[in-house]
């Protein structure tokens, strides 16, 4: 099992990686301003789940694979960036649709699981994140202890758990926000464009930057 001291040296880390606000921030508010809270609330939910997808992958050996193949980080870093320029373009389009949104029957349902859906893929697509598990993670398990895996698996709990609930503080403030804009349908058509192209800016940054080798 994982020392106290090194859980709570991972837990240390993992809060100032959380606080600096990234790409999974940044993806999160746009869906607030677009959407309002609880579709912000279940991007946050399905992008913690995709991230914890990538903490198995490094388990199980993946995670090397993709630190040291440029063209595995290439393949996965277009197809998130195209995933967010999609989901932006798909907000900028519907921006005047947000004030009938909830008057849709049985839309609530199938938008939760769209949602989710959504926010899986961004977070199982990014590849700095399986990176940063890759190259992060071991250092903090203690393979005299054995149960390697297991470590790892609490190890990116912690970062998952703690990522969960700042980003949902993310989501709640922007949508706090969004509340007043909502009082007009044409404020509520503006800042759901402002978060479709905050969607589609984080896509076309995510694609531009990382590593080039």
């Amino acid at each position: 099992m994982v020392s106290t001291d090194r859980l709570l040296a991972f837990a240390a880390m993992s809060l100032l990686l959380v606080l600096i606000p990234g790409p999974s921030v940044l993806f999160v508010l746009g869906r607030a301003l677009a959407h309002g809270r609880r579709t912000a609330l279940e991007s946050v939910l399905g992008n913690t789940v995709g991230s914890y997808v990538l903490v198995v992958a490094v388990s199980l050996g993946l995670g090397s694979l993709v630190a040291g193949s440029a063209a595995v980080f290439l393949a996965l870093k277009l197809g998130g960036a195209a995933y967010l320029v999609f989901l932006g373009v798909k907000a900028l389009r519907h921006r005047r649709d947000l004030a009938m949104e909830q008057d849709v029957p049985g839309s609530a349902a199938r938008g939760g699981l769209r949602t989710l859906w959504e926010g899986f893929v961004v977070g199982v697509t990014n590849p700095k994140t399986m990176v940063f598990f890759a190259a992060v993670l071991p250092q903090f398990v203690d393979r005299s202890a054995g149960r390697v895996h297991l470590q790892l698996l609490i190890l990116g709990m912690v970062f998952s758990l703690t990522a969960l609930v700042f980003d949902s503080l993310w989501a709640l403030t922007a949508s706090a926000a969004r509340t007043w804009f909502a009082r007009s349908p044409r404020r509520l058509a503006a800042i759901g464009g402002t978060g479709g192209l905050a969607m589609i800016g984080l896509g076309v940054t995510v694609a531009v930057t990382g590593r080039s080798d």
